[in-house]
């Protein structure tokens, strides 16, 4: 989809259908010259609660009216619901090249909300499907205001495009999307993208490098780990280093503690967080941004096999810290542990680490909010800040000593479960807290809010969600 913005009027254009949103207590605000869309609504037939739809026709072009409620309402999460909501009737329509008028007073995050809501409500991932549905494609996308708003437009889309990038990886099968290939991925990005270095570690590299707790996930498949790394170094970078840290299993059975077969198959989507991770940086440095980002994705299976960990086994992490694995499906924080320890080790000043961790998150907070847990609460505060102003929520829970006394372990430092499964999220945490030192760290459980989400703009199946997230902290600390 292009998408490109114009200062030019909406009628103007080369669109085949033109959108005019119109909010409670307002008139179209541009009418045709014979007021056909102010009409429909005096008739009724167009109405201005929100994202009610109507259709007329009128000089050789195809208008929606749309209606937004009330404006004091109209915040970018509705901006991105109402975008979907015209993107669904154009496809209808058929029409493939679509201008918004956008409507007056409304703020760049709500600009760059209808590009994003549009974007992501377009995605179709059929690539796997003989005679996928035919219903239609916008070829473009058109915002005409009667100020420049192009520098906001073609960020929007660069995001939005990231975030479906990440769709495409979350929605591929495990069969596919191996480690070896989200690892390709990433080596794809750096040759695309100016500022951009990958370095891919096997597991042999992994071994050598002490990772005794990524080690003991691998162990038990025959496809082989990998450790990703991403470096961008923007121009004229300034501010801490900033490493964004991502589990990928790309398919979990649970191991030997192997999961119920029910639903098993969403399963590939245990590689979400990597996924976010990857195609953020690489939105991040499409965008220029004056940043240093450091990329820590840990890549592997959990399969169930002779070589496989076992309940009771002890492994060392590369940090020195024992861990006694006592249910191999809580395998998550034992690939995060090794790859926070070497974000630190190399030199992280700022953390961030996302993971579809803890089905326990999902029944505390389900797919609205992901859940956020901090050891430092003033970069929690500026995590919790990008997440509300992208759309993509967080909501904090607390770490404190009992739960960390929790994760003691009697043969070894920590276990890597509580079998009470109390606080399960928090206690996943702490384990983790373990392994990052002072640095500044939030830790983001986003089994909740990956894939299935119910949002109008994103559905069903993988979410990309995080990548919004990501880069709008990214341009904070720029």
């Amino acid at each position: 989809m292009q998408i490109s913005s114009t200062t030019q009027p909406a009628a103007a254009t080369a669109a085949d259908t033109i959108v005019v949103g119109v909010f409670d207590g307002e008139d179209i605000p541009h009418d045709v010259a014979d007021g056909t869309l102010q009409r429909l609504l005096d008739r009724g037939e167009a109405r201005r609660a929100f994202k009610r739809l109507a259709v007329a026709h009128a000089e050789d072009k195809r208008w929606i009216v749309v209606g937004l409620g009330e404006r004091s309402r109209f915040d970018p999460e509705r901006a991105r619901d109402v975008a979907a909501a015209v993107h669904g009737r154009a496809r209808e329509l058929n029409a493939t090249h679509l201008c918004w008028e956008v409507p007056h007073h409304l703020e760049d995050a709500g600009v760059a909300a209808l590009v994003e809501g549009t974007v992501l409500a377009g995605y179709r991932f059929d690539r796997y499907r003989n005679h996928p549905d035919d219903d239609g494609a916008l070829e473009e996308l058109i915002l005409s205001a009667h100020y420049e708003i192009g520098p906001t437009v073609a960020t929007a889309a660069v995001i939005a495009a990231a975030q479906n990038r990440a769709r495409d990886l979350q929605n591929t099968p495990g069969n596919e999307l191996t480690p070896e290939r989200l690892a390709h991925r990433a080596q794809e990005i750096a040759a695309e993208v100016e500022g951009v270095s990958a370095e891919i570690l096997t597991e042999q590299d992994i071994r050598a490098l002490g990772m005794g707790a990524f080690a003991a996930v691998a162990q038990g498949s025959e496809e082989d780990a990998r450790l990703i790394q991403l470096h961008y170094e923007g121009p004229d970078a300034a501010g801490p280093l900033l490493a964004l840290v991502g589990k990928a299993v790309t398919f979990d059975t649970g191991g030997i503690s192997i999961k119920p077969a029910m639903r098993m198959s969403e399963m590939k989507f245990d590689m979400s967080g990597g996924a976010a991770v990857l195609e953020a940086i690489g939105a991040i440095a499409r965008l220029r941004l004056p940043i240093r980002v450091l990329g820590v994705v840990g890549a592997t299976e959990n399969m169930p096999s002779g070589k496989a960990m076992k309940p009771g086994d002890i492994v060392r992490a590369s940090n020195g810290t024992t861990i006694e694995i006592v249910n191999t499906d809580a395998e998550g924080r034992l690939v995060l542990s090794d790859c926070l320890a070497h974000a630190v080790a190399h030199g992280a000043e700022r953390i961030v680490d996302l993971a579809t961790l803890t089905g326990a998150i999902i029944s505390a907070l389900g797919n609205t909010h992901a859940g956020l847990m901090s050891n430092d609460d003033a970069w929690s505060a500026q995590v919790e800040a990008a997440g509300r102003a992208s759309g993509e929520l967080l909501w904090r829970l607390p770490l404190h000593p009992d739960y960390a006394d929790g994760i003691r372990g009697r043969y070894a430092d920590i276990v890597n479960v509580v079998e009470t499964r109390k606080a399960g999220s928090i206690a996943a945490a702490e384990f983790l807290h373990r392994f990052v030192g002072d640095v500044p760290w939030a830790h983001l459980d986003i089994a909740g809010t990956a894939n299935d989400t119910g949002r109008s703009y994103a559905g069903q199946g993988g979410s990309g969600f995080g990548v919004r997230l990501l880069v709008e902290l990214a341009r904070r600390l720029a």
